[in-house]
Formats: C-alpha cells, structure tokens, sequence
C-alpha cells in the first residue's frame, strides 16, 4: 500500500510497504530493466492539520544493464534509503526532497518519490568490474577472455 488516506494519519504514523512487479504501470517509462520486483517499506507521519507529511522508506530490488566497456550483462543490486517530504506549499517546489500535494488532499501516494529515488539510485553507467579490459576496437573480441587475434591490442600497447 502505498497510497495513504488521511483518516488513518490522524491516528498516527503509518507503516506503507509493496512489492512493485518489473511491469507495474507505476514502473513505466523510467528506462530501468529490473531483474525482480521492486520491495518498497517505509513509515509515513505527519499532521493533517499541518498538511505536510514526511515518508522514510527504503528500495530494494537489482538492476540488469550493459558494462559500459564490454557489453556483458550486469546486475546491480539497489539498496537505498528514501526521506522525503510532501506538501501542498508551492514555495517548496523548488526542493527535490518535497513533493507537491494537490488540493484537496485526501490522501498521500508515495509512488512518484519511489519513481523517482528509484531512478536517482540506478547507476547511469555500469561495469562488470573495476578492471574490466573492454572489447577490441577493430575486431570486437572481448579483451578480458585474453588478447585478440587480430593484434590491434598488442600494436597500441
């Protein structure tokens, strides 16, 4: 659940936790490929009254990519914290720990701050390791099966 009515605030903090499937439409278009669901936990406490309501959560899930050097698949896991804020004051906007609430407020969804972290958290780029030695410029082989056949590595060394 990660959709929080404000009755259930006024009694207090409230615990939101989901498990996000890869295809969920919450997911879509982020330009992630995830290699299981999304585990999603956290606590959502604020006061109606005030209408700003803070969320502390934590992402679970791995990410499937390319090593940027040589093309082979990586999976990287995600294990982030999340604390963020939502409220209605448009002078808070500017903020990128504050999400904007939209009058009236009966309810708090967390889902955009999950997109949204979710994102911040995957790597831009990835290796298979530290020392990865890439592929070949003219032939293509990949260099960290050892050296190519075709010599180009051995002429720029």
């Amino acid at each position: 659940m990660l959709r929080v009515d404000l009755r259930d605030l006024r009694r207090g903090p409230v615990e939101t936790a989901a498990t996000l499937d890869p295809a969920d439409s919450a997911l879509a278009g982020l330009g992630l490929t995830l290699a299981g669901p999304v585990a999603v936990t956290g606590v959502l406490q604020g006061a109606p009254e005030r209408r700003t309501f803070s969320w502390r959560g934590r992402l679970h899930t791995t990410v499937r990519g390319e090593c940027r050097r040589c093309l082979a698949e990586v999976e990287t896991p995600i294990d982030t914290p999340v604390a963020v804020v939502f409220s209605p004051d448009p002078e808070a906007a500017d903020d990128p720990g504050v999400y904007l609430l939209a009058d009236p407020i009966t309810a708090v969804d967390v889902t955009p701050a999950v997109r949204e972290e979710l994102l911040l958290a995957a790597p831009a780029f990835v290796l298979c390791r530290e020392d990865c030695a890439g592929l070949c410029p003219r032939c293509g082989a990949d260099l960290n099966l050892g050296a190519c056949a075709c010599g180009a590595t051995s002429a720029s060394s």
